[in-house]
């Protein structure tokens, strides 16, 4: 009985989310394009940061869904970055880009420094949503859910939903 309790509560912590408001890190983003982001100059848009791996199973199957909200979002104002964990070989993540042709831009963290500096992310997929003012709206670790997100992006692209 009390190891069927830990595990639910393991559970509940592992797929949790969270809405607050807080400052995202002042980081550099290199992608694997070459080119480089400093979060702080993405002021007036809603930016998108999810963690990951490229042998994540969920992390892979949520790909569909952040793939749609790029191209239904991302000329209204949203950029999106898929970061990938320092444990990921890089090889694995050009190929996994590759494989399911993701159009948004995706950052290599080799030493670990963004995940830390977003307050030690150590499971995945985790993601992070941040307003138009650069502070941390939302946080989900799991899938996240596509309605429930499309809804958080629209309120702060300030969209109707049709």
């Amino acid at each position: 009985m009390t190891t069927k309790l830990f595990y639910t509560f393991f559970l509940a912590l592992l797929f949790t989310s969270q809405a607050y408001a807080s400052p995202a890190p002042d980081i550099t983003l290199k992608t694997i394009r070459n080119t480089q982001v400093q979060l702080h100059q993405l002021k007036g848009k809603v930016v998108l940061v999810t963690f990951w791996a490229s042998n994540c199973k969920s992390c892979l199957a949520e790909i569909e869904d952040l793939k749609s909200l790029y191209q239904d979002y991302h000329e209204k104002g949203l950029e999106l970055f898929a970061i990938s964990m320092y444990y990921d070989r890089p090889n694995y993540v050009v190929a996994a880009s590759k494989d399911h042709q993701i159009p948004y831009d995706i950052v290599l963290d080799l030493r670990g420094g963004i995940a830390k500096a977003f307050g030690q992310v150590e499971l995945i997929p985790t993601t992070f949503l941040i307003d138009t003012t650069g502070d941390i709206v939302y946080q989900t670790t799991g899938v996240f859910d596509l309605p429930e997100m499309q809804t958080r992006i629209q309120s702060l692209l300030n969209l109707h939903k049709d």
